[in-house]
């Protein structure tokens, strides 16, 4: 039996702002969290056009708001607004962990944490010989740039279809020991690529939901996947992906875009509670039963 938890005076704030933020799968993970801890927070969602953010920053600071979560379309508008940006936000370029330190916002990206969690554990090896692969070159590609990076693959390839964005898109790593190991490529030059893939990854977001029978690649592109590669995917529904099914049946390791949302949390709530352990465990499960995947 549980007894509801009543929210008083005293009950601490955290929350997700995005615009639309109903969708967020954040507040189920969280809640959950806090409950099995038996902490008196709550966390809730927060729906903030982009022209009333600075106002919504201002009163979270007024109403001392713990910290919060940030969604699209704010990751890189709220940048400005914040007194300090961690050097792993800076080189993203993009914020998605916000947290009051001495009255003051800092800014930070766990999105590196949660991509690389599953590398880091279940699937852990030496990657200083191995090559990346990544389909796209969009804000959720930095954060695989920077985690593979963090990783120490030889070589990461990035993939996309603009070339003044693929560009645009090296060009921002110049200032970085990124650069060194970091190619652009136009999306025809894939199959010369994907045979020495021993991580692929799909930051498109091409196959989610309601395009669910769509891959960003061709069955003969996922063709020359080696066997034995990890083919890891962003999204998380359906599951699996048209793109994880296809290269399963290659005879690779499938990840799929649950595991990183449950990491980036993980890492979130570490942050805001300032401690070393969270129920990692509840967390995936409340997201799993809210997926209807439990």
């Amino acid at each position: 039996m549980t007894t509801e938890k009543l929210i008083t005076g005293k009950t601490k704030l955290l929350g997700v702002i995005g615009h639309p933020v109903e969708h967020s799968l954040s507040p189920a993970m969280h809640n959950a969290a806090i409950a099995h801890l038996g902490l008196d927070y709550v966390y809730l969602p927060f729906p903030i056009a982009p022209e009333n953010l600075e106002v919504a920053i201002a009163g979270f600071a007024a109403i001392d708001l713990v910290g919060f979560s940030v969604t699209i379309p704010h990751k890189q508008a709220i940048m400005p607004l914040l007194s300090e940006i961690t050097p792993l936000a800076q080189t993203i370029g993009a914020v998605n962990t916000v947290s009051r330190q001495n009255n003051q916002w800092v800014g930070t990206n766990t999105d590196i944490e949660g991509f690389i969690a599953p590398l880091q554990t279940t699937y852990q090896q030496d990657w200083s010989q191995k090559v990346a692969v990544i389909l796209g070159n969009g804000g959720a590609a930095r954060a695989v740039v920077a985690g593979c990076h963090q990783l120490g693959f030889a070589k990461i390839h990035v993939v996309g279809r603009n070339m003044q964005r693929l560009q645009e898109f090296a060009n921002s790593w110049s200032n970085s020991p990124i650069s060194e190991n970091l190619q652009v490529h136009q999306w025809e030059e894939l199959p010369k690529l994907i045979p020495q893939a021993n991580l692929l990854v799909n930051t498109t977001p091409i196959g989610m939901y309601p395009k669910v029978d769509e891959s960003p690649l061709s069955l003969e592109e996922i063709g020359n996947l080696p066997k034995g590669a990890i083919a890891y995917d962003l999204i998380y529904i359906p599951k699996p992906t048209q793109f994880l099914q296809q290269a399963e049946k290659q005879g690779a390791i499938a990840i799929d875009g649950l595991e990183m949302l449950v990491q980036q949390g993980v890492a979130a709530l570490k942050i805001w509670l300032q401690q070393e352990t969270v129920p990692v465990e509840v967390m995936r499960q409340a997201l799993q039963k809210h997926l209807g995947l439990g």
